[in-house]
């Protein structure tokens, strides 16, 4: 029996109680506390006091991963669980070999954490190329143009992390895949408020954690790999054995699947967390949250630029993801004020971030508006929290 999808945004916000006290406009960085999660959190505690906790916490972790393959469309045998969007992005390229192919094709709006990543490979023989104008909006054209024969390995954020660009990962896989290059997305900023399904992408590879709009815990993220099979990772743990209960400190096999991956023990709080998060989410129809996200976006743009306010923004609907970011240059003061009236927002430098879920209403929004209007009266009186004196 097929359970009817939540009706937005009135049925999810009875999942998160704290929305009575917070506005939550920091998905794209933090998730809103749930009953899911507590409850998860509680069972976790009670499995802690019992026999088997351990065989408990593994359930988890299996069900975490066969929640997020359903998700994306994806076998759970291509699927592996890990404790970061960086660790993950290294287990992907580890195995790479740079020789023919050396280019690995990025954006500067790619997100530190998986670039860093992408630059490390340099002491590997990979070589990266940066294609989008420095500190600008980047387009599926700029990709497009910059993919060579050269190009061994193309990222793409789903969505970029600073200014919500929602890139067209399927023109870009194309064209990738055609000069005979691989593909790697990450999903952070989209898995969980937009549907994304491996095959309709195309990518060989897509990253993402439960930290943000899947409603879960930072401590856990996924790795999915079209072809898993392929050469050993350059980082390795128990987990990562064919069978991880045989112990045996003298062998080092690797599964044939995604597994093959995985590293450590994982996060047991965040593996409960992600479950509880997932399963949230799989009660929603993506394509009208996506649909809600948008409808609230523009909306939102409209009023604070009547107000003001300069917007950074896509020009077309089908190129935002579902945050936008605010012009701020003292944008850690503004959160931080924003915060203090309950509205929880997220900062980067330059920009704060307002992020929208299937939970956000027009409410939510007037509370935004009204508050930053009294903020600029009264930053015009007052110097702004954390400015240079």
């Amino acid at each position: 029996m097929t359970t009817a999808p939540l009706r937005l945004p009135s049925a999810i916000r009875s999942r998160i109680p704290s929305l009575a006290q917070t506005v939550h406009l920091a998905a794209c960085s933090i998730a809103p506390r749930s009953t899911g999660m507590d409850q998860a959190l509680a069972a976790m505690l009670d499995d802690l006091a019992r026999p088997g906790v351990w065989s408990a916490a593994e359930n988890q972790v299996t069900e975490a991963r066969r929640r997020f393959a359903h998700l994306i469309g994806a076998d759970t045998d291509q699927v592996a669980v890990l404790p970061n969007v960086s660790i993950a992005a290294h287990q992907a390229v580890s195995g790479l070999r740079w020789r023919r192919r050396r280019d690995l094709l990025s954006t500067t709006a790619e997100f530190p954490g998986v670039a860093h990543v992408w630059l490390a490979q340099e002491k590997r023989g990979a070589r990266v190329r940066w294609c989008g104008p420095q500190g600008g909006r980047v387009t599926a054209e700029d990709y497009l143009r910059a993919i060579t024969t050269d190009t061994a390995l193309v990222s793409v954020p789903a969505v970029t992390h600073r200014d919500a660009t929602r890139l067209n990962i399927r023109r870009i896989a194309d064209a990738a895949h055609a000069a005979g290059a691989a593909v790697i997305v990450d999903a952070y900023q989209a898995a969980g408020v937009m549907p994304l399904h491996v095959d309709a992408l195309r990518c060989d590879y897509l990253i993402t954690g439960t930290g943000k709009y899947l409603l879960g815990l930072p401590g856990l993220a996924f790795l999915y790999a079209r072809h898993p099979d392929g050469p050993a990772p350059g980082l390795t743990g128990w987990m990562g054995r064919t069978d991880p209960h045989t112990l045996d400190p003298t062998r080092l096999d690797f599964p044939s699947h995604a597994r093959r991956f995985e590293t450590g023990t994982p996060a047991v709080a965040a593996a409960y967390a992600a479950v509880a998060g997932l399963t949230l989410i799989q009660q929603l129809n993506l394509t009208a949250v996506r649909d809600h996200t948008q409808r609230l976006i523009a909306s939102t743009a409209h009023r604070l630029t009547g107000q003001g306010e300069i917007v950074d923004l896509a020009p077309k609907a089908d190129e935002r993801g579902a945050h936008l970011a605010l012009i701020e240059p003292h944008a850690w003061a503004m959160a931080a004020w924003l915060e203090e009236h309950g509205i929880a927002v997220a900062a980067r430098r330059g920009v704060v971030r307002v992020a929208l879920h299937a939970y956000t209403n027009h409410d939510d929004i007037d509370a935004l508006c009204d508050a930053l209007a009294v903020y600029r009266v009264k930053s015009r009186t007052q110097t702004p929290i954390g400015a240079s004196r």
